[in-house]
């Protein structure tokens, strides 16, 4: 019975012993990073590959380094110009000195996404609604800065930051859509405009050449008609020149001048 005894205890403290080894192993990922706590106080960080913990003296918090994504929900904004919209985007961002991102805020990922919606609001807030339709590249960039700016104190590195959608309202699309058919017209008239004056320019230009050479009107008379000919028409148009029928008139006026007087 007495052998038995330390049989027995050295089979529980061996048991024991392997308890305790299996609990001070750990595995971290090639992504993963451990934040391990002596007594409470914060003593290195660890990983990846095996990592052995002192059980009781010593806990790790793990922290994933990947890129994440938050969609940073649908907010309401007034523009500049007092519009009133609604805009959602995505955030991306990671996770690059683990101490900081456990020890400096609690909850880190929350944190950033009511970091963003706010900064979201605030950026847009400043500029009209035309700008934050035509230039979403330089608001994406100004808000990932400031995330940037306000996220390095905690660890954390803000990549990219896109602007999803931005919901009007149908009086407002409807007004939109009033601009955007009165800027097409105007560029219309304008085209127009351009159009005639050149084409008066060419014309003044072709009448100063004519003028100087007669034969060459002529010569266009002529091919003006080839023209008229070729397409199988059964009416001819021939121009006649104003300055031929104006002598002719002339003649005709004076020879009735004389049967008058007879």
């Amino acid at each position: 019975m007495s052998d038995l005894l330390p049989t027995g205890f050295l089979v529980l403290a061996g048991f024991a012993l392997v308890v305790l080894l299996v609990n001070s192993l750990r595995i971290l990922r090639e992504y993963e990073r451990g934040v391990v706590f002596q007594l409470g106080r914060f003593w290195s960080v660890k990983g990846p590959g095996l990592v052995i913990l002192i059980p009781g003296l010593q806990q790790m918090v793990k922290v994933d380094l990947r890129v994440r994504v938050i969609d940073v929900p649908s907010q309401d904004i007034i523009t500049r110009d007092n519009v009133s919209v609604k805009v959602n985007a995505v955030l991306y961002f990671q996770v690059v000195q683990p101490d900081r991102a456990i020890i400096q805020v609690e909850n880190y990922l929350g944190a950033t996404s009511q970091l963003a919606q706010t900064t979201l609001r605030a950026v847009l807030g400043k500029h009209e609604l035309d700008e934050l339709l035509s230039e979403r590249e330089r608001l994406n960039l100004d808000i990932q800065k400031i995330l940037d700016a306000q996220t390095d104190s905690w660890g954390i590195k803000v990549t990219n930051v896109e602007i999803k959608h931005v919901d009007l309202g149908e009086s407002m699309v409807r007004a939109i859509a009033r601009q955007a058919e009165a800027e097409r017209e105007r560029r219309a008239k304008v085209i127009h405009a351009e159009g005639e004056l050149q084409a008066s320019q060419q014309l003044a230009q072709a009448a100063e050449i004519l003028g100087r050479q007669p034969q060459a009107l002529q010569l266009r008379y002529l091919e003006t008609l080839t023209v008229i000919a070729a397409d199988k028409n059964s009416t001819i148009v021939f121009p006649l020149p104003v300055d031929i029928l104006g002598p002719l008139i002339e003649g005709m006026r004076r020879s009735d001048k004389p049967r008058d007087a007879g």
